[in-house]
């Protein structure tokens, strides 16, 4: 009476026979991944739809009130950034979410006798100090009246705290933590950080194209960077097809040497949604920067973002399986 019954003892073991995170904590995560994502398209809708300043103070929508008044004349743009400013609120919950569930989890695997994951519990707090960081500098971009270079420092901010969730994504769903075993070549690990600084400079000067461009996020005041967007255009096209070069050699390398199938299907899947991209980008310099186009452009920059930290992540696995030496209940 009181004890834990075999069945009981069975689903201990099983939860805790690897070390990974249980599917309850790791959907908790990628919820918080996909808001990340999510957070960026909508940001970006207020600036495609001149919304920016719909909320001209900070963090009061207009002064004297949180909430927008009927006597504010920037009419529906209120709603749609005071929309944005309330969607902080679910990605705070959700990675409120996160910590708890990690400091479940950890408490549970205590009682088992098997360490905290601490990498997990760190990256756990990205979501959440992201998030207040993000909400600080939406602010200063709001007071600074919409300068494009804390526009551009709020997208990639954005871009450092998706990196942080796929991180822990990926890290959740391992075995543990140590040890390190990289599954393929040097070269191609080589390359494939390679690919993630090129990346990361195509999305810089992504946010360079669109601050020189015509979408500056509030009809009555527009600042711009000083560059002509045709160069700046031909430079992130430039370091676009720089980035899918590289894509090409690797999956060459990929499948002289035989590596893992895991590997090649995220290198696969990465181009696909490179050229995707590429697609789209061009297309909405063609026909004007229609606001649609460029918010399908930002959230594929998001999905290539995410792709290109997946393909580096694959290319090593970590962690030993850890079994627990004894069930509380059990002989």
């Amino acid at each position: 009476m009181g004890g834990v019954t075999a069945t009981q003892a069975d689903d201990v073991r099983s939860t805790f026979a690897d070390g990974a995170a249980p599917p309850w904590l790791q959907r908790i995560f990628l919820a918080n991944l996909v808001a990340q994502i999510g957070i960026v398209v909508t940001g970006g809708l207020v600036r495609l739809t001149g919304s920016g300043l719909g909320c001209p103070t900070w963090p009061e929508c207009v002064d004297g009130s949180i909430t927008p008044t009927e006597q504010q004349a920037e009419s529906w743009h209120k709603y749609v950034e005071f929309g944005n400013r309330l969607l902080t609120f679910v990605l705070a919950a959700l990675a409120i979410a996160a910590l708890v569930g990690v400091w479940r989890w950890t408490a549970a695997r205590r009682r088992q006798g098997l360490g905290a994951r601490r990498p997990i519990v760190r990256l756990a707090a990205v979501p959440l100090l992201g998030t207040f960081a993000q909400a600080l500098l939406g602010g200063i971009t709001v007071l600074t009246g919409l300068h494009p270079a804390t526009v551009a420092s709020h997208f990639l901010l954005s871009i450092a705290i998706i990196a942080g969730v796929t991180v822990l994504v990926r890290r959740a769903g391992e075995p543990g933590d140590e040890p390190v075993a990289i599954v393929v070549r040097p070269q191609i690990r080589s390359m494939a950080w390679a690919l993630v600084g090129v990346a990361l400079a195509v999305i810089v000067l992504g946010t360079v194209v669109t601050g020189s461009g015509p979408h500056a996020g509030d009809a009555d005041l527009v600042t711009r960077f000083g560059f002509d967007q045709r160069i700046v255009a031909w430079l992130h096209a430039d370091a676009v097809l720089l980035f899918v070069g590289l894509q090409i050699g690797m999956l060459l390398a990929i499948s002289l040497t035989q590596a893992p199938r895991a590997v090649r299907g995220k290198a696969v899947h990465l181009l696909g949604v490179t050229v995707t991209n590429g697609l789209v980008g061009y297309s909405q310099l063609a026909t004007g920067l229609p606001w649609l186009l460029v918010a399908v452009h930002m959230l594929l920059a998001c999905l290539l973002w995410v792709a290109v930290l997946r393909l580096l992540l694959a290319t090593r696995q970590r962690g030993p399986v850890e079994v627990p030496s004894a069930v509380p209940g059990t002989p």
